[in-house]
C-alpha cells in the first residue's frame, strides 16, 4: 500500500494574479519533491489551496482591530476611540501604534529584533491583504469558514522573520534588484538545503536564486509544514486568541525566539546553530 503524501502550499500573494508565485512541496519520509506552480486566475489558486493539507500565505488575514475601530468611528461621524501602543520591548523601545500594526505584528517584531513588518492598514500591503480577503471568503463558500489563525487550511507566514526563527541570516536584503542579491539568495538557499538535509531540486533551486518571489513561495511552504506538525509559535493568551481570529496571526517557526547572534558560514548568511534541527525536522 503506498503512503499518502502530505502536500503542503506555499504562496507569496501579490495584488496582480501574474506575480503571484506559489510553490507545492510533497513530503515523504526523510525527503521532500517540490515543484513551482503557475495558477491562472483565482480559480486555479483555489483548486491548490483546497487540494492542500495546509498552506503558507505571504500576506496578513487581517487588519488591526484599532485600525478597523477607527475607520468605522470616523465612517459613522462618531468620535474616534482612544488609543495607546501595544507594550514596551525587552529593551526598553515603544511598542508598535495599534492602528498601523496588529497584535501579531508586534509580536513578531519584538521575537526576532527586526524591522517591524509592513503596515496592513497604511501601506501598499493592504492592496494584496484585500485579495487575500476575498480567497479566504471563496473558500469559506465551499469549505466553511477559514480560521485566520492558522487552525484551518491557511496559516499566515513571514517568510523573513521565519529565516530568522532558523538561524539564517542573509548578509543583506535579498529583495533588493541586482547580482549581491542574488549572491544572498543563493547563500539562503544552500542554507536552507543545509539545514533540511536534502537538496532541492535543480529547478526549484534555481528559480529561488533567480527570483525573490520565488524564494519566499518555497519558504511559505516550509512553514506550513511547520504549522501541521505543531512547530510554529500559537496564539498563546487569551488576548492573542482574540486578536489571531480577527487580525490574523503570523506563524514563526521554531519554540526559540530567534534572536542568536550567528556563527557565520562563510557564504554570507550567519546560521545559529538551531537551525539545523529546525529544518531537519520537517523531514521527520
Amino acid at each position: 500500500m503506498v503512503e499518502r503524501q502530505v502536500v503542503t502550499v506555499g504562496v507569496d500573494l501579490a495584488a496582480d494574479a501574474r506575480r503571484t508565485a506559489v510553490c507545492r512541496v510533497s513530503w515523504g519520509a526523510g525527503r521532500l519533491d517540490a515543484e513551482f506552480v503557475v495558477p491562472h486566475g483565482d480559480a486555479e489558486l483555489l483548486a491548490l489551496l483546497r487540494a492542500a493539507d495546509k498552506t503558507g500565505l505571504d500576506c496578513p488575514l487581517g487588519w488591526p482591530s484599532g485600525f478597523v475601530a477607527l475607520v468605522t468611528a470616523h465612517h459613522r461621524g462618531e468620535r474616534l476611540p482612544s488609543s495607546a501602543r501595544y507594550e514596551e520591548r525587552a529593551d526598553g523601545r515603544a511598542g508598535l501604534d495599534p492602528l498601523r500594526f496588529r497584535l501579531t505584528d508586534d509580536l513578531t517584531w519584538k521575537a526576532t529584533r527586526m524591522r517591524p513588518p509592513l503596515s496592513v492598514s497604511t501601506d501598499l500591503l493592504g492592496v494584496v491583504a484585500l485579495r487575500a480577503a476575498r480567497l479566504l471568503d471563496a473558500l469559506a463558500e465551499t469549505d466553511g469558514p477559514v480560521p485566520r489563525d492558522g487552525s484551518g487550511q491557511v496559516a499566515e507566514v513571514y517568510p523573513a522573520a521565519a529565516l530568522r526563527c532558523w538561524g539564517i541570516r542573509p548578509a543583506g536584503s535579498y529583495k533588493r534588484a541586482g547580482t549581491e542579491t542574488r549572491g544572498v539568495r543563493e547563500d539562503i538557499v544552500s542554507a536552507v538545503e543545509t539545514g533540511l538535509g536534502v537538496p532541492l531540486p535543480e529547478g526549484v533551486r534555481a528559480r529561488c536564486v533567480d527570483s525573490h518571489d520565488h524564494l519566499d513561495a518555497l519558504l511559505c511552504a516550509l512553514v506550513a509544514r511547520a504549522v501541521l506538525r505543531g512547530e510554529t509559535r500559537w496564539p498563546h493568551t487569551a488576548e492573542e486568541r482574540e486578536a489571531a481570529e480577527r487580525e490574523g496571526w503570523i506563524h514563526l517557526p521554531g519554540t526559540g525566539t530567534g534572536t542568536g547572534t550567528g556563527t557565520g558560514t562563510g557564504t554570507g548568511v550567519g546560521v545559529d546553530s538551531g537551525a539545523e534541527s529546525g529544518l531537519a525536522g520537517l523531514l521527520g
